[in-house]
């Protein structure tokens, strides 16, 4: 018996002396919720169908009654069920159930219930095929490379593969040398059937060579099939493995590697797709079922094998990594998500028993006895001393340097009026309204010592101003205070990124040598706006271009008390929400504090948008490139201006003067062009400014879904803030674009490098403009592709680390020889199909052009 028991989290028993086999377990999201929650559907051989959504109320519960979402009965034994785009004219996913001489495709959807029953779920049948021959086995794929649906290949028991089209009958093919059906499987890579014969042999058959050949209307052979070439049904690749297969699976990591999985009777195959071994495994008992699956680990496999012996085991290649006991014999195991846990293990028997488990270990309540202490090391002991000895000496160093000076000498502190001004003191604002709101801000300082030289600097984000933001004041004697008074408003005519601001003081406190000058010191205090001075209410919108979800790990709270003159946040513009949604997530968890909860956490499960991102990155670096054409065309025109200056002078000083030639009306239309293009570029540089407020609000947003989407603690954040946002202005010598292309690829190249040759490279010493944006925009797709594989953010040196890049799922790639590294150095233009698929290529040893065009694997 094993010490490592499954761990039951859910668990029930299928009707009474029903029948199941392999082929009757499927997972997956059948009635296209949208949630990433996956649904178990199960067929048996007394003709049941039945979907679950467990809801377990604490781990190891039984089947309550809203679980079973559907059972139906349908006529015939239910042999396998599949669900995949099934269905033309839609990408949504559908069931399709296999029969002995029928197979059917639904269409499951849900209804939200009124009364107490709750949801309603129904199966629709969509079409169906009246099968010629018994069937025994299906598998689906996009046959011959098509995109966005499924097409179904059904084996008969007399070996015959039956093609379906979706809605249509395509073609059939016998197998040559068939006499039993075995184990069928499609490879998307290779475009190709995989099945075992009766011959005990792995076959490949591609699906061209399927759609070619002579079509299989008798069972034998004619005369006029047998010499007609290229008509023939002839085998891709052929392996002798020994031993009848049980089951055969393909998974593809990415579009260059995949893998061929067959499990026999006493051995488990690894095959690379064109039929070599990759590796096998002997096994010393009789194996039930098994499913691979991507490991951890670059480079390596993990399998679940479940046997006769009621063992669930786990491999990562050939190693056994776990083994853990299980109530009954898996005859199907599959592993899904249910209830945002991932990485269920969900098994089903041949008696119904259907189970969803993860892996653990009980407690132990062994307790090792009480060992004797060990003699003191004295001389270690006096190393150690001597060294805490020299850190104090190291800290006490500066003693006598500096006055000893304690948090509470000099305190600045500001208050935010609640209610916006009675009368606004909005001056010379651009908001094109009648009243321009502002609100009061009350500043105080409090000394305990005196203080020479004071000064109170405050300072808020434009386009956000003040009416005062420098204040002087004579010297402040101690247990003195002072406060001013003064208002903020919006300036400019778009949103600010941020409504924070800051109070800073500057003073020089007196030194036991009575130095006139004094130690200079600051005292800084940060303040926020409210979000009613740049909002007002208004009346919701059924559309919006733009909406996000945030999800936390508390019952929602009503937005009445969190907003009392807001109900709905939505906007048609992306760098708007930042705002809204920052003022949600603070507010949220002001009202959890004050309820003494100490583990709310909000979340992001939807997707970042890059591209809506990536659109106020063009726009801001299109001004940009406008700009610098702007300054360009005045440099030239203000040149010609001056030549045509010169030339009427020239002309007015001789004695005998010559005619003009239309100098004058030239020199004038210069004139205008000039101011033209001056006002352009003053046009230009106004729009570049608030473009750039727009960034830094879009900006501001994407890091606080990458930090809700990964969780990422406060230290991380400040990295990427810093990594994001390091410039407070922009300007064309030092711009937003090349300023954080240099500090992603410095991210890339250290904490978050895939090897070790990305951090041996360098970076640039000069930053420039660059010529697009392309580059930087892959960059941000890679660091967040990295940071959805596993990686850490730290800018600690020991740390910076080559790390193992975690794929998706826990899935690592399967490194076939020397191909990757081949295609790295071929193909040097970077391909992208959306923000999680990359290929992988290098050109020159430079970091940015490196790492960009290093994209990752699925």
């Amino acid at each position: 018996m094993s010490l490592f028991k499954a761990r039951d989290w859910w668990s029930t028993t299928l009707g009474e002396k029903e029948e199941f086999d392999q082929g009757c377990l499927c997972v997956a999201d059948v009635d296209n919720s949208g949630s990433g929650q996956d649904k178990i559907i199960v067929g048996s051989y007394m003709g049941f169908l039945r979907i679950f959504n467990p809801h377990p109320v604490k781990p190891g519960d039984g089947m309550q009654a809203e679980d079973l979402l559907l059972e139906v009965q349908l006529r015939e034994p239910v042999l396998q069920v599949e669900v995949g785009k099934f269905v033309s004219g839609t990408e949504l996913l559908h069931l399709a159930v296999l029969h002995c001489r029928k197979l059917c495709v639904y269409a499951v959807s849900g209804t939200l219930g009124s009364v107490e029953h709750g949801n309603q779920y129904h199966i629709k049948l969509m079409y169906e095929h009246n099968l010629q021959r018994t069937a025994c086995n299906m598998t689906y794929g996009p046959f011959g490379g098509v995109k966005g649906r499924d097409l179904i290949c059904i084996q008969s028991m007399d070996g015959m593969l039956m093609l379906f089209e979706q809605e249509s009958y395509a073609f059939g093919r016998f197998l040559p040398g068939f006499l039993l059906p075995g184990p069928l499987t499609y490879s998307s890579r290779t475009d190709s059937f995989i099945t075992v014969s009766s011959s005990r042999q792995v076959e490949s058959y591609k699906y061209q060579v399927l759609a070619f050949a002579t079509d299989a209307d008798e069972r034998q052979e004619t005369e006029q099939q047998k010499h007609s070439s290229g008509k023939r049904l002839v085998v891709d690749w052929v392996l002798n493995i020994g031993e009848q297969a049980l089951d055969i699976r393909v998974v593809s990591f990415n579009q260059m590697i995949s893998s061929v999985f067959v499990l026999g009777e006493r051995n488990f195959f690894c095959l690379k797709d064109n039929g070599q071994i990759r590796f096998m495994k002997k096994l010393d008992y009789n194996p039930s079922c098994f499913l691979p699956y991507c490991s951890v680990t670059e480079g390596t496999i993990n399998t679940l094998i479940g046997n006769h012996n009621n063992m669930l085991l786990v491999y990562q290649d050939v190693t056994l990594k776990w083994a853990t006991q299980l109530p009954h014999t898996p005859v199907a195991v599959k592993v899904c998500s249910l209830q945002d846990m991932k990485g269920l293990i969900v098994t089903l028997s041949d008696s119904g028993h259907l189970q969803c488990s993860y892996l653990g270990t009980d407690p132990s309540v062994f307790q090792a006895p009480k060992v004797e202490s060990r003699e003191i090391n004295y001389e270690e002991l006096d190393r150690e001393m001597k060294e805490l000895q020299k850190i104090i000496k190291e800290a006490t160093k500066t003693q006598d340097i500096l006055p000893k000076s304690e948090d509470d000498d000099l305190k600045v502190t500001a208050e935010v009026s609640f209610h916006l001004d009675a009368i606004s003191q909005a001056i010379d604002s651009e908001v094109k309204a009648e009243v321009v709101p502002s609100v009061t801000v009350k500043i105080t300082v409090q000394s305990r010592l005196a203080v020479q030289k004071p000064k109170l600097s405050v300072c808020v984000q434009p386009p956000l101003a003040l009416t005062c933001d420098q204040f002087i004041f004579n010297d402040i004697g101690p247990a003195v205070s002072k406060t001013v008074v003064l208002s903020a408003f919006l300036k400019g005519n778009c949103p600010p990124a941020e409504l924070e601001g800051n109070a800073i003081f500057s003073y020089n406190t007196p030194t036991a040598d009575f130095n006139p000058k004094g130690v200079p010191r600051v005292a800084q205090c940060k303040f926020r706006l409210p979000l009613r001075l740049i909002c007002f209410p208004a009346q919701p919108s059924k559309t919006a271009n733009h909406k996000l979800t945030i999800d936390t790990n508390k019952p929602p709270v009503s937005l009445v008390s969190l907003f009392p003159e807001r109900y709905r946040i939505q906007s048609d513009q992306l760098e708007d929400i930042w705002l809204i949604a920052n003022e949600l997530t603070l507010r949220l968890e002001e009202h959890f504090k004050k309820q003494n909860c100490k583990d709310f956490l909000c979340t992001f499960s939807g997707s970042i948008p890059l591209q809506e991102y990536f659109e106020c990155i063009d726009h801001h670096f299109e001004l940009r490139l406008n700009a610098e054409k702007f300054q360009e065309l005045l440099s030239e025109r203000a040149i010609q201006f001056r030549a045509i200056e010169r030339r009427l002078l020239t002309r007015f000083k001789d004695k005998t003067p010559a005619p003009l030639q239309h100098l004058d009306t030239l020199l004038e239309g210069t004139y205008r062009q000039v101011i033209a293009l001056a006002d352009a570029a003053q046009e230009n540089q106004a729009n570049l400014f608030q473009a750039f407020i727009k960034l830094k609000s879009a900006t501001h947003l994407v890091i606080m879904l990458i930090s809700l989407w990964q969780k990422l603690s406060p230290d991380q954040v400040a990295i990427l803030e810093a990594t994001f946002l390091p410039l407070m202005q922009d300007t064309q010598e030092l711009g937003w674009e090349e300023t954080v292309d240099a500090a992603i690829s410095y991210l890339l190249r250290t904490c978050l490098s895939k090897s070790s040759k990305e951090q041996a490279l360098t970076l640039t010493s000069q930053l420039s403009m660059p010529k697009d944006t392309s580059r930087l925009k892959k960059h941000i797709t890679l660091l967040c592709d990295r940071l959805a594989k596993g990686g850490c953010l730290c800018l600690n040196a020991d740390t910076n680390t080559q790390q193992a890049i975690i794929m998706p799922g826990g899935c690592t790639t399967i490194p076939e020889s020397d191909l990757e590294e081949r295609t790295a150095v071929q193909d040097p233009t970077p391909i992208f199909t959306d923000h999680k698929h990359l290929t992988k290529q290098k050109s020159k040893p430079d970091l940015s052009q490196s790492i960009l065009d290093e994209e990752e694997k699925p």
